[in-house]
């Protein structure tokens, strides 16, 4: 699996519209910052709640712009696809309501899909909600503006893992789009990739993919 991701990401190298080069962990792409200017986010509502996140402290620098990990779909430029799953653990039983994830846009139809999927022995298993279909996505090598899909209420429960998974449609609109989810700086933990309908795979990483996890606890 890991020559396949490794393969993967040089293969997108000629793809992105910036300069790039194969960061220190071969899993990622590394890039240029398209700009030092960085923007915050849209402000959360007052009524969601932080279930999970990975996110930096400051709002201008939520994320890694210049590092990200490849999505990709079937038609993209890249010639495969590439569906990456972010891991995630509630604290007390939940009911999520928005994702929000540091997906940036390179290629194809400026639109990605975001699910929520329980585990199964360490990978993305059974699909709990979605796809939500999200557009306009920052260009890559920008901070600090986030993908926010909503989801109907999703209950989860206290301490069981969960996963965020980031993939595009198999045909039709929005199968040729190419980007990165961008990172954050972390100690080595799991994460999945999905490349060419394979099948879920367990990768290690020290660089996680930047998102978060919000609704009403309980």
């Amino acid at each position: 699996m890991k020559k396949i991701v490794l393969f993967a990401c040089l293969s997108a190298l000629s793809n992105l519209t910036l300069l790039a080069q194969a960061g220190e962990n071969t899993h990622t792409i590394h890039i240029a910052e398209r700009s030092a200017i960085h923007l915050p986010p849209a402000e959360v509502p007052a009524s969601l709640k932080v279930i999970y996140s990975n996110l930096g402290k400051v709002s201008t620098a939520l994320y890694n712009d210049t590092n990200g990990w490849l999505v990709s779909g079937p038609n993209s430029s890249s010639g495969f696809s590439a569906a990456l799953g972010l891991p995630f653990t509630p604290k007390s039983n939940s009911h999520v309501l928005s994702v929000r994830a540091a997906l940036q846009y390179s290629g194809g139809a400026n639109q990605v899909n975001l699910s929520i999927y329980a585990d199964s022995s360490g990978v993305p298993g059974v699909l709990l909600a979605g796809p939500v279909t999200v557009s306009n996505l920052p260009q890559i090598g920008t901070c600090c503006a986030l993908a926010d899909a909503n989801f109907a209420s999703v209950a989860v429960t206290g301490g069981t893992q969960y996963w965020i998974v980031a993939d595009t449609p198999l045909s039709g609109v929005g199968s040729d789009f190419e980007g990165l989810w961008d990172t954050v700086s972390a100690p080595v933990i799991p994460l999945a990739f999905n490349v060419t309908g394979f099948g879920w795979q367990e990768t290690n990483a020290d660089l996680l993919a930047a998102g978060a996890v919000l609704g009403s606890i309980p």
